[in-house]
């Protein structure tokens, strides 16, 4: 069971003021979560004007590193980044430093053939899933089982809702016998729930303001390590 710290993502620059949207600024960012208690780091790089940018891996993957020694460094693999399928493939076959991880969308179309990608070149796989249906084409993969862990990220709203589709995921995994290790995560509104669900069922989660930017009572954290803080004291105080 880990928290993993999910700094930046695809939110603008004005959704909160310290938002880590430059190297320097992730870097030092991912050092302040890390000291929090995050035991692993998800960043969307950011290249020319804060744009996304899979070409930007390099220089924020390394300036992490730097940063954090010995922590574990993913990156997303959206399909929105580059939005195109021959500028992501390319962009992930040039990397020259690696990240440990990468998620990847089981909703997108190419989702099979840039796994296998980030295979050869020796990139751990969070497999991503949204939907039941998401679940029913991962587990259909001959290759399912050589991931580093399942991403479970609910991005519905109605609570209710959300942990009917995190069942259901649940539960397509379950009849597959799905051993690999899962990760549990809300969005906005479902961060906190999602983050005792977890707890609840040992599984690893994450919280930052990829994913919100509020704390479990509702108040606008300062910055993404007091986000972290309030999630590993979750997992530290009740076991």
């Amino acid at each position: 069971m880990i928290v993993q710290a999910c700094i930046n993502g695809a939110r603008p620059r004005d959704f909160h003021p310290k938002l880590p949207l430059d190297v320097q600024a992730m870097a030092s960012d991912a050092a302040a979560c890390v000291a929090a208690g995050a035991g692993e780091l998800h960043i969307h790089p950011r290249g020319a004007e804060g744009r996304e940018s899979l070409a930007a891996v390099d220089a924020t993957v390394l300036a992490v590193r730097r940063a954090c020694p010995g922590t574990l460094v993913g990156v997303s693999t959206g399909a929105w980044i580059e939005n195109d399928v021959g500028l992501t493939r390319a962009a992930i076959a040039g990397w020259r430093e690696l990240p440990d991880y990468a998620s990847v969308n089981l909703s997108e179309a190419d989702a099979p053939a840039v796994m296998e990608l980030l295979r050869q070149r020796g990139v751990g796989i969070e497999a991503g899933l949204a939907t039941t249906e998401d679940a029913e084409r991962f587990v259909a993969l001959a290759d399912r089982n050589r991931v580093l862990r399942v991403l479970i990220e609910i991005d519905i709203q109605d609570l209710a809702a959300a942990l009917d589709e995190a069942r259901g995921i649940g539960a397509v995994l379950e009849r597959a016998e799905m051993r690999r290790p899962i990760l549990l995560h809300g969005v906005d509104a479902t961060v906190w729930p999602f983050v005792e669900l977890a707890r609840q069922k040992r599984w690893s989660t994450r919280v930052g303001l990829e994913d919100g930017k509020t704390l479990a009572d509702g108040t606008v954290a300062k910055d993404n390590a007091e986000i972290v803080a309030a999630a590993v004291a979750i997992f530290s105080s009740r076991g």
